[in-house]
């Protein structure tokens, strides 16, 4: 017997966590498997739905790894297909959360939609009661007097507001790839950087600029400063090591400006020195 959130859950932000906690809890109070049903392609990928202007928070293995995290017992992660996207909303409570993972209860979002008759909580609960099934629907998250999204997120990131996507995600926000070479420019400059090449291409780039950055890799952490552009290039503070071909996580903390373009190398290695300045100043 099992209780069961499910969702795409993209960027398990807060609002998801809350999902996620009366989850757990819920399933704790009955001594049964809490499961969390999710998929690893976006149904807009598949179906094709503005699909080339869909980024998103988190790749599938971040996914699973913050999932798992998050003390449930089990990560399902379902292929979405085109004949999966076909399933009605009951078809799905019955075929997939009653007989396949023996689900007693479901726990929704307040902004959950269920199969391809797209059904709110509201519409979801009598055909559950009807199959036999529990449905407990949670509330959104508030930050302020803001719910919690992975909309509202994105539309963070792309505002370039790093801090308020870290506050509803409960972490910074990152981007993860290998180090790769470039034009050698910051390092003649004396800012060498670390270019990334992305793992996962569809995830969202914060608006362009220059931010204050965590680096991460080898379980070590550095602070730096992080250049948004057509590529991703990081300055690492009290760092020479060379690290070409090392997989590295960028964390984003805080915007420093935007975007320039400048008439010569010593007006750039002026900006970049100011840059370096503001983010010590910050960083304290």
């Amino acid at each position: 017997m099992a209780i069961i959130a499910t969702g795409f859950f993209d960027g398990v932000h807060l609002g998801h966590r809350k999902v996620i906690d009366t989850l757990v809890s819920s399933a704790a109070s009955r001594a049964e498997e809490a499961i969390v049903i999710t998929f690893a392609k976006h149904p807009r990928a598949v179906l094709q739905q503005d699909a080339r202007q869909l980024r998103l928070l988190s790749s599938p293995r971040e996914k699973d790894a913050l999932l798992k995290s998050s003390g449930v017992d089990r990560v399902e992660m379902l292929e979405f297909s085109r004949s999966f996207a076909q399933m009605s909303a009951r078809q799905y409570l019955q075929e997939i959360i009653i007989n396949r993972y023996a689900g007693t209860m479901l726990v929704l979002g307040y902004d959950n939609r269920l199969g391809s008759d797209r059904l709110v909580p509201e519409q979801i609960v009598p055909i559950a009661k009807e199959l036999g099934l529990q449905v407990q629907v949670v509330e959104p998250y508030l930050l302020g007097d803001v719910a919690v999204s992975s909309t509202k997120i994105r539309e963070a990131l792309c505002a370039g507001d790093a801090k308020l996507a870290a506050q509803m995600l409960n972490r910074p926000y990152s981007l993860s790839g290998v180090v790769v070479g470039g034009k050698q420019l910051g390092r003649k400059l004396g800012f060498p950087t670390a270019n990334m090449n992305l793992y996962d291409p569809l995830k969202i780039y914060p608006k362009r600029g220059a931010y204050i950055s965590r680096v991460l890799f080898e379980d070590r952490s550095f602070y730096g400063m992080t250049n948004v552009g057509d590529i991703i290039e990081t300055h690492i503070f009290d760092f020479s090591e060379d690290i070409y071909g090392l997989d590295i996580e960028v964390q984003f903390l805080e915007r420093l400006r935007d975007e320039k373009r400048f008439d010569s190398i010593d007006a750039l290695k002026e900006q970049l020195t100011i840059d370096k300045e503001n983010c010590r100043r910050i960083i304290g």
